[in-house]
């Protein structure tokens, strides 16, 4: 889990999500399309003192009586408008073929009288060349020609038409991703030439120039700019951003006067049913005249979105720094801070784009920086709440069967307390076996149900009290437990409480027998070993089964202890170091000075005498004894040292004779066998 929670899989992500957005697949051209969309439609909405659309509509065709009429009502509808004073028509109208009415040369004629018509061709994917007057470009920098939007062909106005014309300006379109219009190309490529679009005429026409200049550097198109007038910012490909914050007065060409037509800019398109081109744009569908009357609003105006060419990849290089900063801060940091953090960010990036937005036009895209950044977020504070929850259901699954539920929900709480991975520390550890377990398991037999039943009783019951005295159950071994005290928390007295659970478990094992021998069960024994001292505790195992233990030399010496009490006799042994902090709480009784099985080094091994019913003074005058006895067995006084055992048979309540009988028996062997004086006195087990 930790692999799933970690910053690593966090960082992952991060570039996972900064490399889709390098890429701008279908999924974020569009997000960022929809945000531009929120940003153009913000601005307030202003009625155009420039421009009015006249539709050739349902009404107009029911007096012309037919489309196409002949093409003097066309020459009659320019002659109209330029009566009005109209200050520029022009005419979204397509006129590929000759009149078969006749009407051309009339139209013509017209055109021609008129110095400020536009007329209209577009790009086809034919192979057919236009025939339409082409207007000079020059180029500043690179060529332009590689970048511009291409077609094969174009539907042209017929020759006669063209050249009367004072422009012929390009109807094209280009869609984004999701079908929607939103730029406008104001330079196209047909057939290998370059071509002005439909708006970019009627903006020469109306300055009465001749010619475009277009600055390309080694992105793109950068700009296109007609003499004398301000400079028209475009994307690489030589499109505008169309605004969409202007309506247009619209009126029918049959209901034309001047009181609305004089010093506008006439644009003429078809809005009849089944005639008219209808465009998707962020507002909604639009006839193909209010688009290019939007584009020439902007124009005018000076209204123009813009979008900077590096945008890209400063929001890019924008989001990965944040993502960064989260992914440094939220592991680390309460949530009560992270939290406004983000908002803070989020709200400011948002606000960001819409005031640069309101101050310069210039298109900013917070859509990526919001979601994939609120992504990463949310991961984070995911990771953060999974990390403690699944650390406190590891608190409980590794500590839940051999803690106290007191001492569980202390590590839970404050999972600080516990240190995963391995500490060296000190412990006491304490070893346990069942005595008599032949006779018990004859008892049952083949009835290995019982068994397992009489056993889980007895563990219950000796488990109880190492989890009261705060003991950690390390495991079951077959009949064996182990247990240790000083982790996963600081227990100064571990020691003191080693011995105390140890004497609490041989008390229960006498109220356990005392039921369980009603049932006709034999007794259980049990021998127990407890040692103190520096281990290594932690988490051990391998990546797929790890446990809570210890590890170290002094663990396997209180299992050797543990294994000494019963040759010895006596159901507790404990080791030195154990000896020296519970001496002045527990009476102790020193029983050897033994190098168990696997070491050469002697330790001074002891053992605890219930006091329970006995004078104080008397097990003191017994002690000195004990060690009076010890002293001539070190001193090879074997006589002596069996004698005083035979004296003490009944000492400290009759609890160690088993230990003297194993003495007496032992000083008679090295009797028979004297070491010599340079004996060391240190006895050597040859068992476990």
């Amino acid at each position: 889990m930790k692999y799933f929670t970690g910053r690593a899989i966090v960082v992952i992500v991060l570039l996972l999500l900064a490399t889709i957005r390098f890429f701008d697949p279908g999924l974020t051209q569009t997000l960022r399309l929809k945000t531009f969309d929120f940003l153009v439609t913000t601005q307030p909405v202003i009625q155009s003192q420039d421009i009015i659309i006249v539709n050739i509509g349902e009404r107009t065709l029911q007096q012309w009586g037919q489309w196409p009429p002949k093409r003097d009502v066309i020459a009659k509808l320019v002659e109209d408008l330029r009566s009005m004073e109209a200050s520029v028509i022009a005419l979204n109208v397509l006129f590929p073929e000759p009149d078969r009415l006749g009407g051309d040369e009339q139209l013509a004629n017209i055109l021609k009288s008129d110095p400020a018509t536009i007329i209209a061709q577009t790009p086809t994917t034919q192979s057919r060349p236009p025939d339409a007057v082409r207007r000079g470009f020059a180029a500043i920098g690179e060529n332009p020609v590689p970048y511009v939007f291409s077609w094969r062909g174009a539907v042209a106005p017929i020759p006669s038409l063209a050249e009367s014309a004072t422009g012929v300006g390009v109807v094209a379109t280009v869609s984004e991703i999701d079908g929607v219009v939103r730029r406008m190309p104001l330079i196209t490529r047909i057939n290998g030439d370059l071509y002005p679009a439909f708006p970019l005429e009627v903006i020469r026409v109306l300055a009465d120039e001749k010619s475009y200049q277009i600055k390309t550097n080694e992105a793109g198109i950068e700009a296109i700019r007609i003499p004398n007038l301000p400079i028209m910012y475009t994307d690489s490909n030589g499109r505008i951003w169309l605004p969409q914050n202007s309506t247009f007065q619209q009126v029918e060409a049959v209901d034309i006067n001047s009181d609305f037509i004089k010093d506008k800019i006439v644009i003429v398109g078809l809005a009849a049913e089944g005639l008219a081109t209808i465009i998707a744009t962020p507002q909604g569908e639009k006839l193909a005249q209010e688009v290019q009357a939007l584009s020439l609003q902007g124009i005018i105006d000076g209204t123009l979105p813009t979008r900077m060419p590096e945008s890209d990849l400063i929001e890019l290089i924008a989001f990965v720094v944040f993502g960064l900063i989260l992914i440094l801060l939220v592991p680390v940091t309460s949530v009560l801070l992270t939290v406004p953090l983000y908002l803070i960010v989020m709200a400011g990036n948002v606000y960001g784009s819409l005031y640069i937005f309101d101050a310069t036009l210039q298109l900013w895209d917070f859509s990526w920086f919001v979601l994939a950044g609120t992504l990463i977020f949310f991961q984070l504070v995911f990771n953060n709440f999974a990390r403690e929850f699944f650390l406190k259901m590891q608190i409980k699954k590794q500590f839940g069967t051999y803690l106290s539920p007191a001492m569980v929900e202390k590590l839970q709480e404050n999972p600080d307390l516990l240190k995963l991975g391995g500490e060296t520390r000190e412990l006491s550890i304490m070893f346990t076996d069942v005595r008599g377990f032949t006779a018990i398991s004859e008892h049952y037999g083949a009835d290995v149900q019982g068994l397992t039943k009489i056993m889980n009783r007895y563990m219950t019951a000796m488990t109880a009290k190492i989890l009261a005295n705060n003991g950690t159950l390390d495991k079951y071994i077959g009949d064996a437990q182990m247990a240790f005290w000083n982790a996963p928390l600081d227990d100064d007295k571990h020691a003191i409480n080693a011995v105390k659970t140890a004497l609490q478990m041989l008390g229960d094992l006498e109220s356990f027998n005392n039921e369980i021998a009603k049932d006709g069960i034999p007794a259980f024994g049990m021998g127990l070993g407890i040692n103190t001292g520096s281990v290594v505790v932690g988490n051990m195992g391998s990546d797929q089964r790890f446990d809570y233990t210890c590890l170290g030399d002094s663990v396997n010496l209180a299992s050797r202890l543990e294994g000494q009490s019963k040759p010895y006799g006596v159901k507790l042994v404990i080791g030195q170091t154990t000896n020296e902090q519970v001496k002045d709480v527990y009476f102790t009784v020193e029983l050897d000075y033994i190098a168990v099985k696997g070491k050469k080094e002697g330790i001074r091994i002891y053992t605890v005498i219930d006091d329970t019913n006995i004078l104080r003074s008397k097990l003191f005058t017994e002690r000195e004894l004990h060690t009076k006895m010890l002293n001539y067995y070190r001193s090879r006084s074997w006589d002596q040292a069996i004698a005083m055992c035979k004296t003490l048979t009944s000492s400290f309540g009759g609890q160690l004779q088993g230990y003297y009988q194993m003495w007496i028996e032992r000083c008679q062997e090295l009797k028979q066998n004297d070491p010599g004086p340079g004996w060391d006195t240190v006895y050597r087990a040859t068992s476990k």
